[in-house]
Parts: C-alpha cells; sequence; structure tokens
C-alpha cells in the first residue's frame, strides 16, 4: 500500500474552463491511474476550498499535488503549500490544464492537456521559484505573475464579464480597456535601489514568461532563475499603444521604447491603499507592500 505521503492529492476545480474541466477531469485522471500514480481526489465547490484543503494535507505530510483547472488551481495549492516551515521537505506540484489559462506551463513548452498528461506521465522534475507578496493583511504566494495597472484591469474585466470565452475572452477585454486607458503611478523600489513613481500604463513582476494563455509578457523571465522580470509600459497615448499591444504575443513588446525590463530580487512598493491585482489568474484588491523570491522552493512536474 502507498504511504499517504506518496500519494498524490489531485485539486479538481469542475466549474474551470466554463465547466469543461469538470467533463473532462475523470477520462484524464483515470489515464493517469493506469500509468500507475496514485491519486485520491478532492473535487472544489467554492473558491478557496482547494488552499484550504492542500492545507490541511500539507500539515498532515503529502508532499505532491497535481492541480486540475486553470491557472487559478496552481494559485490555490501553492498558498495552501507557502508559507512552510523551514526546513520541510520541498512539496512537488503537477498541472492539468483543463481550464480557461495554461500560462505557467508555456514555459516548458506544455500547451495543452494531452503534453501535460504525457509530461505527468514521463515524471521529470523542475525546482522553480515562489514569489512571496506581502500585503498590509498578510501574504499571498504565486509562480506565474503579479501585475498592477492595464493587465489587472484587463482581469478584473474577464472574470467579471468573459470568463466563459476563454483566451478570446482576455483579448475582448484588452481592447475594451485599452479604450479607456488609466495611466496611474505605483511607486516602486527595486532591490533597495531608488523610488520609482513614474506615471505607467501597467507593471508586472513576472516569473515565467506567459500571461492570459499566450500573451509572452516577460519574454526573458525564468522560473528557475532566483529573479523576477518586472515590466513597465510607461505612460503612452491610447492610440500607439493599441497599435502596439499585438506584438505582445510573440515578445516583441519589449522592444518599444516606452517598455523597460529591470530583473530584481526584491521589490518595495508605496502604495497608499489597496489597488486592484492580477495574480496567476485571479484579481484581488491588495495594498502591496514587499514581493520577494524564494528561489527553488517548488518542485513543478513539467
Amino acid at each position: 500500500m502507498t504511504d499517504a505521503a506518496d500519494r498524490w492529492l489531485a485539486v479538481v476545480n469542475p466549474a474551470a474552463g466554463g465547466g469543461r474541466c469538470g467533463k473532462r477531469a475523470a477520462s484524464a485522471l483515470a489515464r493517469l491511474t493506469g500509468g500507475g500514480m496514485p491519486i485520491d481526489v478532492f473535487t472544489t465547490t467554492r473558491a478557496g476550498e482547494g488552499t484550504e484543503r492542500v492545507r490541511q494535507e500539507a500539515a498532515q505530510g503529502r508532499r505532491r499535488f497535481l492541480a486540475v483547472g486553470g491557472d487559478g488551481t496552481s494559485y490555490e495549492i501553492v498558498n495552501g503549500l507557502f508559507p512552510r516551515d523551514a526546513g520541510a521537505p520541498t512539496p512537488t506540484l503537477a498541472m492539468l490544464p483543463l481550464g480557461t489559462g495554461n500560462s505557467f506551463l508555456r514555459d516548458f513548452a506544455i500547451t495543452d492537456a494531452d503534453a501535460a498528461l504525457r509530461a505527468i506521465l514521463a515524471g521529470e522534475t523542475h525546482l522553480c521559484d515562489v514569489v512571496r507578496a506581502e500585503h498590509a493583511g498578510g501574504a499571498i504566494h504565486y509562480i506565474n505573475i503579479l501585475s498592477l495597472g492595464f493587465s489587472a484591469d484587463v482581469g478584473a474585466l474577464t472574470n467579471r464579464r468573459f470568463k466563459r470565452l476563454g483566451a478570446a475572452g482576455y483579448v475582448v477585454s484588452v481592447f475594451i480597456t485599452a479604450a479607456r486607458l488609466a495611466q496611474p503611478s505605483f511607486p516602486i523600489r527595486v532591490d533597495g535601489g531608488a523610488t520609482d513613481a513614474r506615471a505607467c500604463v501597467l507593471l508586472s513582476f513576472s516569473n515565467s514568461r506567459f500571461t492570459g494563455g499566450t500573451m509572452m509578457m516577460a519574454p526573458h523571465a525564468d522560473p528557475t532563475d532566483g529573479a523576477l522580470d518586472v515590466i513597465r509600459i510607461s505612460a503612452m497615448p491610447r492610440l500607439p499603444f493599441v497599435r502596439s499591444f499585438p506584438s505582445i504575443f510573440a515578445g516583441k513588446h519589449v522592444e518599444h521604447p516606452k517598455v523597460e525590463e529591470t530583473r530584481a530580487r526584491t521589490v518595495e512598493l508605496d502604495l497608499t491603499g489597496p489597488v486592484d491585482v492580477m495574480v496567476d489568474g485571479e484579481v484581488l484588491a491588495l495594498a502591496l507592500t514587499r514581493l520577494e523570491v524564494l528561489p527553488g522552493a517548488l518542485e513543478v512536474v513539467a
């Protein structure tokens, strides 16, 4: 009999992908169990339930977790695993993208569920960084991206009105948000440097390259290098922004003179209060204070 610590807990979000995940999960998991993986299944019924269950299981010694859903399902698992005690065994996360988003796995050339299933059965793992984001009410953790400004506004609109359309809904939200382009200031200090309070269209703090499924927000990011890629799009007129936006799908937007790339291990933020924050597909209102990279804190199957 397999020890509980060696069994996988599959956290299934049946609502992911407009309900497609709920229809496909059983057959996908059967393929994994048929390949010899010992799996226990937990199906969520509400937001945050995955985090609660993973935290309980991790406290009892469970080390292996499988996210069955979209980017948000992985986010819930990560926040059930972190923070963790110093010296505790490194947890393992596998991802089966049956939901709307599949951003993180694209860094490993995994673009669909079939490729993910093959990778999980192959069992190759990578030590990946986790980012701790401190805010006035505590801390959250992420492995993909946290962003402020335009992308957070797009994420909020997508979740509110166009989630059912998948990646296409994100694109629709991009152009609606661009029509009322905001250019706020989010004062930050990178690695203890001087405060930068210039107005901007967006700020993103990326651990991996993609967001919104196929948008290459940070083309030079690497989730295994111990650093964030900070992308700033400085204030610019609406029409040039709209014209240049499609270049993000190939990561060419960073060649625009209004776009800056910076690498960082820590970022401090001086916000006056909560703002919309898009983090791994979720939109939260947070008064962020600090971001810190936790190098190699998570083992990822990919």
